[in-house]
């Protein structure tokens, strides 16, 4: 009977520990699905621009002019460079809300 109240009461404590674990575990998955979301939202868009951009160049008689190549390039290392920096910045902002969270846990 002692064995089982000790058992009992170590399962008691020890709840709430793995209920922020499962917590923690379900927020970082939603967090990597919105990310996985918003970044393909993200390429979509960028490729839409992209392609209006040469089909802008393409209707202008310039699509094999230089100054076009480099235009669409720019765009492109541009929406590149917005992704590379938003995946930062979500990171960082994750990061931030998970220390807040455990400080006040």
């Amino acid at each position: 009977m002692k064995k089982t109240i000790i058992a009992l009461s170590a399962l008691l404590l020890a709840s709430p520990v793995f209920a922020a674990t499962t917590t923690d575990n379900t927020v970082a998955e939603a967090h990597k699905g919105a990310d996985t979301a918003k970044e393909k939202l993200h390429q979509s868009q960028h490729k839409g621009e992209e392609l209006n951009l040469k089909a802008k160049h393409a209707a202008e008689g310039k699509s094999n002019a230089t100054s076009s190549k480099i235009e669409e390039g720019t765009q492109k290392t541009w929406n590149s460079t917005k992704e590379g920096a938003e995946k930062g910045w979500d990171k960082t902002r994750q990061g931030a809300e998970e220390l807040k969270n455990k400080a006040t846990n």
